[in-house]
């Protein structure tokens, strides 16, 4: 195991790894770090092999949970994770969809358990950083907050944690994305165009240049190429890719000790 302290992100579904805090993964495995990745639901509500979303009626579960699982794993390796651990519950689906009120469901999970199964993880791991979204879980899926929800549980539980962090874009930089991207007409996923994304500009502690890495982020986006709603962006050129993709913004939602130090690094002053 490193000498290095390790930094732990928590996610909702197979392929958030791809779009959350991908170049400081990334960047910390090439420096000697571990970094290791909790993914919480198996995706089974993805698109499955025929394009079709996971509230269509004839939507096969089955086959999209296997293909997902197989597409993490390489997106895991793409980005340089040291250890991947799927909790495996169920994919709750988009807020409104019959699936939230499944009780197996993710969303609908008892938060304590779940906590202490990732608390556990942390401090096996000697987790000093935490990484995770919002407390709107970035773009509102009920997963992403109940992801935000069981995190924070985890971290007061944990006695290793040093730091948790939410993976965010300032609303400075959206503004100025969405509005280029609709001078040259480029389609951007939902999660990206809803109002909800952003935070005020002063919420980001932390700033990464992960430029250097921005073809490693778009090689574990395109792992998951089943999920075709991120085709525009796995398939725009390379320019506009690394243009949108290589800085990354952090908002320190908690501190064990004194965080000065990490403007431009997550450990910075560990």
């Amino acid at each position: 195991m490193s000498s290095l302290p390790t930094l732990v992100c928590v996610h909702a579904h197979p392929d958030d790894e791809a779009f959350f805090a991908a170049g400081a993964v990334a960047h910390y495995a090439s420096v000697g770090h571990r970094v290791v990745l909790i993914t919480c639901t198996n995706g089974r509500l993805g698109f499955d092999q025929n394009g079709r979303a996971g509230n269509q009626s004839d939507h096969d579960d089955v086959a999209t949970k296997a293909t997902r699982a197989a597409e993490l794993q390489r997106s895991v390796a793409t980005l340089g994770f040291s250890r991947a651990v799927s909790l495996g519950y169920d994919d709750s689906g988009m807020l409104g969809w019959p699936q939230n009120e499944n009780p197996d469901a993710f969303m609908n999970v008892d938060v304590e358990a779940a906590a202490r199964t990732i608390a556990a993880i942390l401090d096996e791991e000697h987790a000093a950083v935490v990484v995770t979204y919002d407390e709107r879980g970035f773009y509102g899926h009920p997963d992403h907050i109940q992801a935000n929800v069981v995190a924070r549980r985890a971290v007061a539980l944990s006695l290793s944690v040093e730091r948790l962090y939410y993976s965010v874009v300032p609303k400075g930089v959206i503004t100025t994305l969405i509005a280029g991207a609709q001078e040259i007409e480029l389609s951007l996923p939902a999660f990206v165009l809803d109002a909800g994304t952003h935070v005020a500009d002063d919420l980001v502690a932390t700033t990464m240049d992960v430029s250097a890495l921005v073809k490693v982020k778009h090689d574990a986006m395109a792992a998951h190429a089943s999920q075709i709603d991120n085709e525009d962006l796995v398939e725009m050129n390379d320019g506009l890719f690394a243009l949108l993709f290589s800085t990354e913004y952090y908002q320190r939602a908690w501190s064990r000790h004194d965080s000065s130090g990490d403007a431009t690094d997550l450990f910075g002053g560990l």
